[in-house]
């Protein structure tokens, strides 16, 4: 019965009632601030979650898993290479490539580009860009055809259309002429375009033959090296490895985790410390939380000198006032959750309609790698927000609740 009336008692001082308007509006401010408080931090926090698993997604959809090639020119003994990579447990596939720097010209317009000589047929069986382009742009591809495909972004900046014939200029493999040496070059046709989703490939990326491309930078029947699928891409750093040690070592190797640490790294940074800062927040509404109850608690003098003469002590007035504060806490934090949770799933229409509206393009695919914002709702971060608040809620209500607790009756009834 003492633990049922000091909840309810608790439970009561939070309900408006009258002669409380006020006091019942600061701890209904006090709710709202804790929840937007959480909201936002649930939202951020989405955002880089989301961020990152797209990022992921679409570089293991457009790039290979791991590479294994020469340390100081091409790829020795590819073909034996090969036929060890594909005995290794958890290769899918292993792919000659050959790949370089290369200059685009066409017309008055020019642009550099990693240009790669793939197997298109191949490719077309492994995990990877190719795999998911028109049948008819990877059959026009053909050995000896010298046709190029160009991402995107690459062929707006060119000017290129299907048809068009651009000229390839390699660093590599210079000619000798009467004049001098000159930088090997050829003409290509535009078979097609792609779209991967990622600028950095879609503005730096173009696929010829692999025959083609060996003719250009004058390898011969030489390759760049291997490049890797396989089943988990996160073992594709220990596979590769292995590899490179089952050829007898002297390999340059490299995986799409070394490739693009940066990313996730600064990625894994902006999350801790947008937790760290937006975390303040919540302390902020925690605060108010403090000043919320030594509100109550001075407005409830006469209540508190009532219970102490009819036989509550410190402990149950202490009790009662830590069931308010707790009970603000939990509706706070429980409505900011619902709150933020609720507004990163339909973040993506949120942004589209405030761009809609205002005509402005809050991600620049040139630096973001997307065109969209998304958003990924992790159980252990509302776990982890929610846990942090309410600790923080809890620690807020002490305070006050011993304050009431310390109410002398005698004082509190002498000018009532």
């Amino acid at each position: 019965m003492s633990a049922r009336y000091e909840v309810l008692l608790g439970t009561r001082y939070v309900r408006a009632a009258r002669g409380r308007g006020f006091v019942s509006f600061i701890a209904a401010i006090s709710m709202v601030g804790l929840a937007l408080s959480v909201a936002v931090l649930i939202v951020v926090l989405s955002v880089m979650n989301g961020f990152e698993r797209e990022l992921r997604s679409r570089i293991l959809s457009v790039t290979s898993h791991a590479t294994l090639m020469g340390l100081d020119g091409p790829l020795p003994d590819a073909g034996t290479a090969r036929e060890t990579a594909l005995r290794q447990p958890g290769v899918l596939a292993a792919l000659p490539y050959v790949e370089s720097q290369a200059m685009l010209v066409n017309g008055q317009k020019l642009a550099a580009s990693q240009v790669r000589g793939i197997e298109p047929a191949a490719e077309a069986r492994a995990v990877g860009l190719v795999a998911r382009l028109p049948q008819a742009e990877r059959d026009a591809l053909q050995a000896g055809s010298y046709r190029i495909l160009l991402g995107d972004a690459l062929a707006e900046e060119l000017g290129a259309k299907i048809g068009s014939t651009l000229v390839l200029i390699s660093p590599s493999g210079s000619v000798l002429t009467p004049t001098g040496p000159e930088p090997r070059r050829r003409r290509f046709t535009v078979a097609g375009t792609f779209h991967s989703g990622m600028y950095e490939y879609d503005r730096g990326l173009a696929l010829v033959h692999l025959t083609d491309a060996a003719k250009l930078f004058a390898l011969g029947d030489e390759v760049t090296g291997l490049r890797l699928a396989v089943e988990d891409p996160y073992a594709a750093p220990r596979i590769v490895r292995e590899l490179a040690l089952a050829l007898g070592g002297g390999f340059f190797v490299s995986d799409w985790t070394r490739v693009h640490s940066a990313f996730f790294r600064s990625i894994e940074m902006t999350k801790s410390m947008l937790f760290v800062i937006l975390l303040m927040l919540i302390a902020v509404a925690a605060f108010n939380l403090v000043a919320t109850l030594v509100m109550i608690v001075k407005e409830k003098q006469a209540d508190i000198a009532i219970l102490r003469t009819l036989g509550a002590g410190p402990r149950n007035v202490m009790a009662a006032f830590l069931t308010q504060g707790g009970l603000i806490g939990v509706i706070g934090v429980g409505a900011g959750v619902a709150l933020g949770t609720l507004v990163s799933m339909r973040l993506e229409w949120l942004v589209h309609g405030l761009e809609h509206l205002t005509g402005i393009r809050f991600l620049d695919e040139r630096v973001y790698y997307m065109r969209d914002l998304p958003a990924a709702v992790e159980p252990l971060d509302l776990v982890r927000i929610a846990a942090v608040a309410l600790l923080l809620c809890g620690l807020a209500t002490l305070y006050p609740a011993w304050r009431a607790s310390r109410t002398l009756p005698a004082e509190a009834l002498r000018h009532d």
